[in-house]
């Protein structure tokens, strides 16, 4: 499905906190497929759960990347204390102890994590002529204008808005 672009330039709102998660996996030694594989294929099921349920759990958008060796997700959260709850949640736990038992300190596969909690007014984006992607997913997706037409502007107002 090919999505809408949205020409011109666009920034978000910046008027909520918002908790950056950063996550991923790293193939140490690509022949060890019954090491990283499972934790590749655990992936999927957490993100169906988190795009279906995110009201309830405080989810608000993702961007996946792959590389040749690192994978990484960069997730939006409403907050930091819903993201910790998600992670005592069963899919995540059971995911968790699964690669406890079948990796633990077995070099094969790498995992990581990031966590940076965002406070209104300290973060800006811009978009140009791009789908809505990213933070804009996460955020109200809003035309740039005079008001916001610089990073210096748009951190210093966290109540952009669309002007007439």
């Amino acid at each position: 499905m090919k999505k809408q672009i949205y020409t011109g330039r666009y920034t978000t709102e910046n008027s909520d906190p918002v908790v950056v998660f950063l996550i991923g996996m790293r193939i140490n030694k690509p022949f060890a497929l019954n090491k990283w594989l499972p934790v590749f294929n655990a992936m999927p099921g957490m993100i169906r759960e988190l795009y279906t349920h995110k009201e309830d759990l405080g989810f608000l958008s993702m961007e996946s990347y792959f590389g040749l060796k690192t994978t990484v997700m960069i997730q939006y959260w409403r907050s930091t204390e819903d993201l910790l709850k998600y992670a005592k949640n069963e899919k995540h736990l059971t995911a968790w102890k699964n690669f406890n038992k079948k990796i633990g300190n077995n070099d094969a596969v790498g995992i990581y994590h990031e966590t940076y909690e965002v406070k209104p007014g300290n973060y800006e984006s811009v978009y140009g002529n791009m789908p809505i992607y990213g933070l804009a997913k996460a955020m109200e997706h809003i035309q740039i204008n005079v008001d916001s037409n610089s990073a210096q502007k748009r951190l210093k107002n966290p109540e952009i808005r669309v002007t007439s």
